[in-house]
């Protein structure tokens, strides 16, 4: 691992490591990647240097048992190079996966609609008209499992409840601050959006549920974060609230026969609010 001092990366860096990867990928799954994009903010724009991730994509021609240990083993590998490549995140899945508006490796439905929408090619063959979209249920449920997975266990609420760790880490902080409005976006327009789009449109509302907490969030995203004492202020007072209110407005747009993510939204929801 390099030992020089990092600095975080702009959107043309960011980019460069992003087709650098391709290439490292292309070698370690040869004539079966069929191409590589860059997704997310490289993709639509919007690059924040201070927390933005490096969204990659691979399209494979067909599934193979040990893929996700070989992309795994690539990733980790890459991501130990320095400070930049750990922003790394790759997403991948087979073509005839894409092509059934499915994924059958580690690639979301909202992060399959950036690529149909907004994928940028950096090899390989453009197949962006084959992939099917995800409809506005998909896109609403796959969230909602996600959400789960990575935000409702206990070891997260316990950093939700004493959150001074958190404050302390720029881009952490962000993701836990920005990422239910995120959510809230794509279940209202149907479409990926950016997370610039989902600030807006949080805060367009007449009353923004903790507007002091998303605009603090907003500040540390564009590289000027308030002091920790001060976010960390804001979360114990906003953070709570932020994910009931996410909580609320997706059992009320969860299409019906979800009942087990309805219960496991209504067991988050009891867990927040236990101290």
């Amino acid at each position: 691992m390099s030992t020089r001092p990092q600095q975080s990366p702009d959107a043309g860096s960011a980019t460069r490591i992003a087709e650098d990867s391709a290439r490292v990928f292309q070698q370690a799954l040869t004539d079966r990647l069929i191409a590589a994009y860059a997704l997310g903010s490289l993709a639509h724009g919007g690059f924040a240097p201070a927390v933005s991730d490096i969204d990659l994509a691979l399209v494979l021609t067909e599934h193979r048992h040990d893929d996700d240990r070989t992309i795994h083993r690539v990733t980790l590998e890459l991501q130990a190079r320095d400070s930049s490549h750990q922003r790394l995140s790759v997403f991948w899945s087979s073509l005839p996966a894409l092509r059934a508006d499915r994924d059958d490796g580690r690639f979301p439905a909202v992060d399959r609609l950036d690529l149909k929408n907004s994928g940028r090619l950096l090899l390989g063959e453009d197949v962006r008209q084959d992939v099917e979209p995800p409809g506005a249920d998909t896109l609403v449920t796959d969230s909602v499992r996600f959400a789960l997975r990575m935000l409702a266990p206990d070891r997260v609420l316990a950093e939700f409840h004493h959150p001074a760790r958190l404050a302390s880490d720029t881009r952490r902080f962000t993701k836990a601050v920005l990422l239910p409005l995120r959510f809230l976006y794509t279940a209202a327009t149907a479409d990926c959006g950016s997370t610039d789009d989902a600030i807006r449109h949080h805060l367009a509302h007449p009353s923004p549920v903790a507007a002091d907490l998303v605009r603090a969030a907003t500040r540390a995203r564009q590289g000027q974060p308030d002091s920790a004492e001060h976010l960390t202020e804001l979360l114990h007072a906003d953070l709570v609230p932020l994910y009931l209110h996410y909580i609320d407005s997706t059992l009320l747009s969860l299409p019906p026969g979800n009942g087990e993510l309805s219960q496991g939204l209504v067991d988050w929801r009891t867990r927040l609010l236990d101290r």
